[in-house]
């Protein structure tokens, strides 16, 4: 974003001007948060607080452009382009664009998959995705023993009707390779493939060996090989391995923080059933088009898409009445679910302490009654069906919601909570504890709850209140924040200006460090707390992804590694500090003169991170870090 501010053509809002506060606005525990940074720290906190992370040379950037300008370019980033080297990234991404029908066509589920076996199933009319099917279909009656005359290959090493055989597109040498070979020696021969022979060579390979070059392929041979083995994985990879290319390379910075932000508050669980397909739409059109909207719009696109209403199970919530009239013999039994109502009260809008009560929770769940999925298993959409609606009258927080009202109810519900004070003052509590402190000063979360209301729920006016704020820029929230593993990964891909061409494994270490991307099974989402992100374990965990990252051993990420070699010769403590964009702390300064002077401690942190040979330029790097410093923002 900072390289495009001076090319681009902006129309900028008159400048705004920090509000600074009293000491006496606060009790005294809140005192550092009326005191002033200096212009320095105010251009550090606005880039470790507004973006991912700084990379080489955006500190200089930012002081040439000026904070105002640059704070107003994050606040609008409809007003400058998108990073053309994302949108090149993200375009093998087909499922990013794709509705949850067509997901759920081109990458069939395994329950597709049976029916079409048994032949209960349509086969899809697209000759390719036949083809896909049919081979899958196949494969599954060979491990289910029902094809005649086939023994099933119980090493599960074989697919039928193989199209071509490995021998005609791979040499000898190289097919050995691929069993036997080192796994650089594997990712240049997959590297070299062909790109019309990328479906041959999928689907010639037996189906465990397929599974064993996924991490190694490159994108668009990796994609193919995941559907050729369980294609709903291409679409959970897709989505995660997105988010990371965004926070990575996105110009529009704040902008995917506070998607991250949003979707958390909103949280979906991935992998319960179908909203493995339904969760990028989810993202993309619920969350993503209104991060700078308005809050009751966040909201009804949350209410009704079919990944919440999955989620929280309120697609099958219906009136008990008409439940016991209609339901068939030994069905399962429906009636009215209260999940997504508490849900919708405690964690999207008044918050656990915002005054509802149990007989609330009741009332708006009888509300949503009838808010549905049109064939869910078929990647349908929002629904509303008015045969198992509660069309009696309901009591929400004392407002009476007259009888009859229909999918009216439920609306009437989001315009309660989308302007009710507790609502304001939950949701800015919220983005101020994830932006400024954990424990932010009451005078702040005030000021933005009177926005909220004054604006309609207005969240790039919520957000300017809290941006411009003297508490933001104040030693209290200065390097206040601990990154969670999504933001130390990126963070530190930011701060190397490493090339990430498949996100695919950093994906893994995402998770390895305690936080799978869009796997929260519970509805409150991610912590945002310091406390916990922080232990020994994890800190360590930490250490040993930057010295992996440091020494290029992170397969799809690259580092240039020849200009750390002349810093370092130079000045270890430089090449540190232009990592940090900081000098090092005291700590860490002592912690690389001592890898500086041991040699068997070099060797023990390589070997630890499981970094190849120790390279010193890449251990003071890896030090800098996961030092803990850089692990605050």
């Amino acid at each position: 974003m900072l390289l495009l501010l001076s090319s681009v053509p902006l129309v900028w809002a008159r400048a705004k001007k920090i509000k600074r506060i009293k000491a006496t606005d606060n009790a005294v525990d809140y005192v550092a948060f009326s005191e002033k940074l200096d212009k320095e720290q105010r251009l550090r906190q606005a880039l470790d607080r507004l973006t991912f992370g700084p990379r080489p040379g955006d500190f200089d950037r930012i002081q040439s452009t000026g904070l105002n300008k640059w704070l107003d370019a994050e606040l609008h980033p409809e007003k400058h382009a998108e990073s053309p080297l994302l949108q090149e990234r993200l375009a093998p991404f087909d499922t990013l664009r794709m509705s949850i029908h067509e997901t759920w066509v081109h990458y069939p589920s395994p329950q597709m998959i049976a029916s079409v076996a048994r032949g209960n199933g349509a086969l899809p009319d697209d000759p390719e995705l036949r083809a896909i099917v049919v081979r899958l279909a196949d494969r599954y009656l060979e491990k289910k023993n029902l094809l005649p005359n086939v023994t099933p290959d119980k090493t599960d090493d074989a697919d039928l009707n193989l199209r071509v055989q490995l021998s005609e597109i791979l040499k000898p040498d190289q097919i050995e390779e691929l069993k036997k070979g080192k796994a650089d020696e594997k990712r240049a021969i997959l590297q070299a493939i062909p790109p019309d022979k990328l479906d041959d060579f999928s689907w010639a390979l037996p189906p465990r060996e397929r599974q064993q070059l996924i991490a190694l392929a490159p994108v668009p041979l990796r994609r193919r090989l995941m559907l050729s083995v369980n294609p709903q994985e291409v679409v959970k990879s897709d989505l995660c391995e997105a988010k990371i290319l965004r926070a990575v390379y996105s110009e529009h910075q704040l902008q995917e923080l506070l998607v991250d932000f949003w979707f958390n508050h909103f949280n979906v669980y991935m992998d319960k059933g179908g909203d493995r397909y339904i969760l990028t739409s989810y993202e993309r059109d619920a969350i993503r088009p209104h991060v700078f909207g308005n809050f009751y719009d966040l909201l009804l696109a949350t209410a009704k898409s079919p990944a919440m209403l999955f989620y929280l199970d309120n697609w099958q919530s219906v009136t008990p009445e008409k439940t016991a009239q209609r339901a068939p013999k030994n069905s399962p039994k429906r009636g009215l679910n209260e999940n997504y109502g508490r849900e919708l009260l405690e964690l999207h809008t008044l918050g656990v302490d915002g005054g509802y009560t149990q007989q609330d929770v009741i009332a708006v769940a009888r509300c949503f009654t009838g808010w549905t999925i049109a064939n869910p298993k078929k990647g349908g959409d929002f629904e509303y069906n008015d045969k198992v609606h509660d069309h009696g009258q309901k009591v929400v927080l004392g407002q009476v919601i007259p009888a009859g009202g229909g999918m009216g109810d439920g609306l009437r519900v989001l315009e309660i909570l989308a302007h009710h004070p507790a609502t304001a003052h939950f949701v800015s509590l919220r983005l101020a504890q994830r932006f400024v402190a954990d424990a932010p000063p009451p005078s702040l979360v005030n000021r933005m709850a009177d926005t909220f209301l004054k604006s309609g729920g207005d969240l790039r006016k919520v957000m300017e209140t809290m941006i411009y704020s003297g508490e933001f820029f104040s030693p209290g929230s200065y390097r206040a924040k601990v990154k969670t593993p999504f933001e130390m990964v990126v963070s530190a891909v930011r701060a190397t200006d490493a090339d990430v061409t498949s996100a695919f494994l950093l994906n893994n270490q995402i998770q390895r460090l305690g936080e799978p991307l869009y796997r929260k099974v519970e509805p409150n989402g991610y912590p945002i707390a310091n406390a916990d992100w922080v232990s020994s374990a994890s800190l360590l965990d930490r250490l040993n992804f930057a010295l992996a990252l440091a020494h290029n051993n992170v397969p799809g990420v690259k580092l240039d590694l020849a200009a750390w070699q002349q810093v370092s010769r130079r000045d270890p403590m430089e090449l540190a500090r232009s990592i940090l964009e900081q000098d090092p702390s005291v700590q860490t300064k002592a912690a690389i003169e001592k890898m500086l002077a041991g040699k068997d401690l070099q060797l023990e942190l390589a070997q630890n991170a499981k970094a190849g040979p120790p390279q010193i330029p890449s251990l003071i790097a890896g030090l800098s870090l996961g030092s803990p410093e850089f692990q605050r923002r």
